[in-house]
């Protein structure tokens, strides 16, 4: 299904990531995967067919949102629980007043900086009489076909920060599944990440900690109609032409 590019893309993840992978190679496959989907013209092209209505739009549409923390999740190639090609849209103002909690996925996951710059963290959980003091939740999808996120409590926790970087325009990044981390735009121009997650198998809940008080037990997902998505991967396309000049 799709045009030229969406089916040289969907070759690509498939031909990389398709095999019986351990977490680290998966890790590294992803890493190079995005890196290579992500390049000026490739990724340009392949928007640009998207915003055409080529591909899956309704599919896609769906699973496409604005994000609580104010960026556009925009899905470019669904391809099942082994693999989701979208594209983070970071837009400055926009953001939430609270900052990202920090959080690991369900799978391991790689992102390439098309456009802006991310500030990165990284942190372990468990410190014991240091770190900051954190409350821990589990969060899993609902069952009910809006795959709403549902918090769980699950107590006090303590983390300790390991590591934090910067990756400007051109740089990538992969994480296995159970990494903590915490993602920030830190500049005042729009910035545009690659996002795959990808592995055989998916976890059925990720881990929150959130140090900024108590969460709601669900937070709504808003989904994308067809016209709103394909008008925001037009803007999308615009925004990268005017990058590339």
């Amino acid at each position: 299904m799709g045009g030229r590019q969406v089916q040289a893309a969907r070759r690509l993840l498939t031909g990389t990531l398709g095999g019986a992978l351990s977490e680290d190679e998966t890790v590294a496959a992803a890493r190079a995967a995005v890196a290579e989907l992500g390049s000026s013209d490739r990724l340009l092209e392949l928007i640009a067919e998207l915003a055409s209505g080529e591909g899956d739009p309704e599919g896609c549409a769906r699973l496409s949102y604005r994000h609580v923390l104010g960026f556009d999740k925009l899905l470019l190639i669904d391809g099942g629980p082994r693999l989701m090609l979208r594209v983070h849209v970071w837009h400055p103002g926009a953001g939430s007043p609270t900052e990202e909690d920090v959080h690991n996925h369900r799978s391991p996951l790689a992102s390439y900086v098309v456009r802006g710059r991310l500030a990165m963290e990284l942190y372990e959980s468990g410190a014991e009489g240091g770190g900051i003091a954190a409350e821990r939740y589990q969060e899993s999808l609902s069952d009910d076909g809006s795959a709403n996120w549902l918090l769980r409590p699950a107590g006090p926790a303590r983390l300790r920060l390991t590591h934090v970087g910067q990756y400007a325009a051109g740089s990538s990044y992969a994480l296995p599944a159970h990494t903590l981390h915490r993602a920030s735009c830190d500049t005042n121009a729009p910035t545009v990440t690659l996002f795959l997650e990808t592995g055989a198998e998916r976890r059925r809940h990720t881990d929150v900690f959130t140090a900024g008080g108590p969460h709601p037990g669900a937070v709504a997902k808003v989904p994308l109609d067809v016209p709103g998505y394909l008008a925001a991967l037009s803007d999308l396309a615009e925004l990268l032409r005017n990058s590339y000049v």
